[in-house]
């Protein structure tokens, strides 16, 4: 059974970066997604969410996403605030693994048509990050 709520939807997206599950952003993402902001480097769409979910499991064991707030428009935006722990336990984007825990929150817009998310534009708090991984 898919799920078709926006809210779910989105909320799903958490869950597979959790599980580090590539192969299942094809059930919630469209074939033809469009992300608004990218990671460097890496492709506007299906195969740069797929290269960003590796990246969370490679460099983080126990990722977990809070839902802080979650918020539907009556055209088919849901707007996700969140946090995630995790331990830092893999190369991150060119950081290797200090074994910290990490918190850090993010906020994410996603356009849900059909139970796919077609589009995406999301806001990491980075600096959060990178103040855990690289603090003396």
């Amino acid at each position: 059974m898919s799920v078709t709520d926006p809210r779910a939807v989105a909320a799903r997206l958490y869950d597979l970066f959790d599980a580090g599950d590539v192969a299942a952003l094809d059930h919630i993402l469209s074939p033809d997604l469009v992300d608004h902001n990218p990671v460097p480097g890496s492709a506007s769409g299906i195969d740069g969410m797929r290269m960003l979910v590796a990246a969370v499991r490679e460099g983080f064991t126990g990722s977990r996403h809070e839902l802080v707030y979650q918020g539907e428009t009556d055209d088919g935006w849901v707007v996700s605030h969140w946090r995630m722990t995790a331990e830092h336990t893999g190369d991150w984007f060119g950081t290797p693994a200090t074994e910290r825990s990490v918190s850090f929150t993010g906020t994410d817009l996603v356009r849900v048509t059909d139970g796919k998310i077609t589009e995406i534009r999301h806001v990491e708090e980075l600096f959060q990050l990178h103040q855990q991984l690289t603090a003396a």
